[in-house]
């Protein structure tokens, strides 16, 4: 269900550029439609109070944006993007992989300067994801266990320690540098740092020192017009 209205929701965001783009040509608002793919850990703590040792997962991301001027040279771009995140862990023979999806809205601005026939880009801002779902795996030798990841807030003492938590909310700070040319294409790295805990208050531990926050870089190649 989840994904079918995640589905829907980008399919009219880019229903509604189409239609806009198509029904003006005066100065403004750009609109940019961009997808790619990420690079993405969850690094902090354990319960214990160590640092995490996981490897970072594949994902991407989809999505579109708007940019308004503000002044000369200076954007601001909020946009929509669905984005999938996540880690890998291995501990003595299991691995486990996460994969956690969000509906994410980035607020960013950026300065395009002229150089050559199109502008060089950089971009900053906060951003704010909402995780929409998810997939916990885990291996070991021929055993194969995979579930869906629950989004709460609190983790209580009758819930299943089979069953694997994370906060619904992320929240933090995007960075991207890039090129766009002439025609409107362009492509950007980007940087990602998340800034809230994404782990639940889990009541069934006491003493839980864990603190795990989405971080990650990625590629985009995309289209302003």
């Amino acid at each position: 269900m989840k994904t079918k209205i995640t589905s829907v929701a980008i399919m009219l965001l880019f229903s509604a550029i189409f239609t806009y783009a198509q029904s003006t040509q005066s100065p403004g608002p750009a609109f940019g439609l961009l997808g790619g793919i990420n690079f993405q850990n969850l690094n902090g703590k354990d319960m214990s109070g160590d640092q995490l040792d996981n490897d970072m997962i594949i994902g991407y991301h989809v999505g579109a944006n708007i940019q308004i001027p503000i002044a000369p040279e200076f954007y601001f771009q909020p946009g929509l993007l669905f984005s999938t995140k996540g880690a890998e862990n291995t501990t003595g023979p299991v691995t486990s992989t996460y994969n956690l999806s969000y509906l994410e809205l980035p607020l960013n601005f950026v300065y395009k300067g002229l150089l050559g026939t199109g502008y060089v880009m950089i971009g900053f801002g906060p951003y704010v994801g909402y995780g929409v779902m998810g997939k916990a795996k885990h291996e070991g030798g021929s055993i194969s266990y995979e579930d869906d990841i629950e989004f709460t807030n609190t983790v209580d003492a009758s819930d299943p320690l089979t069953k694997t938590y994370f906060k619904p909310l992320d929240v933090g700070g995007n960075i991207f540098s890039g090129y766009e040319m002439a025609g409107g294409l362009f492509f950007q790295l980007n940087a990602q740092l998340g800034m809230l805990k994404i782990n639940p208050e889990d009541n069934r531990i006491s003493d839980d020192e864990s603190s795990i926050m989405n971080t990650g870089f990625g590629l985009s190649l995309g289209y302003r017009f």
